[in-house]
């Protein structure tokens, strides 16, 4: 089996890891960390075109501005577990990378969502938490802002754009060696996230605002971050002020065809999908 995989296997794509806000330090670093070494390590004895290895964006911490596709500078602090132990898994891709031993390209998604048509996802975490959010409170007689206006921009991507993308970067013959953020190149704000939801499920306007706070202390709570479906550590990401540039990847797709869908426009058909399944608990994740 060994010569055969060494003699056969072209491409390697790395995609396993703990993907979860609120996972503890001890099963993050072991699948993420520990099992990307264990990958590493496999891929050394093979003779591949090309290693893809799934990271996130979101290494860059609690770093803000501009984020840039070839930088890997370790951050002051990370905002949970998952993020520092796939920072620590990219940077043992990147002495891969850098000796030259493996043909090796990086993939950083943002946050991703399910189908940009379809709406179809495998479960709902991410912007799905604020649908979540809004469906439980669905008693209210008004829906409030959540910190009030701000700039933070949160950055959400389809799977169909994260999968055909990186399909063709794969195969794409100068994408060896390189990092690629596919990330929304015209991110919406939280605000404007939210007021989308808001004017999608209740065919209703903001009023008022709910300080993050506020929000935050609600969280905190077990029992009310249980009811509301909400994992405390999402909302670090309302406040957070980080930019991905996506240059590159923009720059070496350009031709294909393959483009990031605005996310305002998946917006019906994301929730139609919720609506339709926000009772089936293989959707929803459990939080802790």
């Amino acid at each position: 089996m060994n010569n055969r995989l060494h003699a056969e296997v072209t491409h390697v794509f790395h995609l396993a890891a703990i993907y979860d806000l609120a996972v503890d330090e001890k099963t993050a670093y072991l699948v993420n960390v520990s099992g990307t070494k264990n990958v590493n390590d496999w891929v050394l004895g093979l003779k591949v075109l090309r290693y893809v290895y799934f990271s996130t964006a979101y290494v860059a911490g609690t770093r803000e501005g501009k984020l840039y596709e070839h930088e890997l500078v370790r951050p002051a602090g990370f905002k949970n577990h998952y993020e520092s132990t796939k920072f620590e898994a990219e940077v043992l891709v990147k002495e891969l990378k850098q000796k030259e031993k493996v043909p090796v390209t990086i993939i950083r998604p943002g946050i991703v969502k399910g189908h940009s048509t379809t709406g179809e996802t495998i479960k709902f975490d991410g912007p799905y938490f604020i649908l979540n959010f809004l469906d439980r409170l669905s008693f209210l007689p008004i829906f409030p802002k959540l910190g009030g206006k701000t700039a933070c921009v949160v950055n959400v991507v389809p799977v169909d754009y994260i999968i055909q993308a990186t399909a063709y970067l794969a195969l794409y013959k100068d994408g060896a060696r390189k990092t690629y953020h596919l990330t929304d190149p015209d991110p919406l704000t939280a605000t404007e996230i939210y007021e989308l939801f808001v004017g999608e499920l209740y065919k209703c306007k903001l009023k008022g605002t709910l300080p993050l706070s506020v929000s935050r202390a609600m969280l905190s709570i077990k029992p009310l971050r249980s009811f509301l479906g909400v994992e405390k550590e999402a909302l670090d990401y309302f406040t957070w002020m980080g930019v991905f540039v996506c240059s590159q990847a923009q720059k070496d797709l350009d031709g294909s065809g393959i483009k990031c869908p605005r996310f305002s426009d998946g917006v019906p058909s994301m929730v139609d999908f919720y609506l339709r399944n926000k009772r089936e608990q293989m959707y929803q994740i459990q939080i802790r």
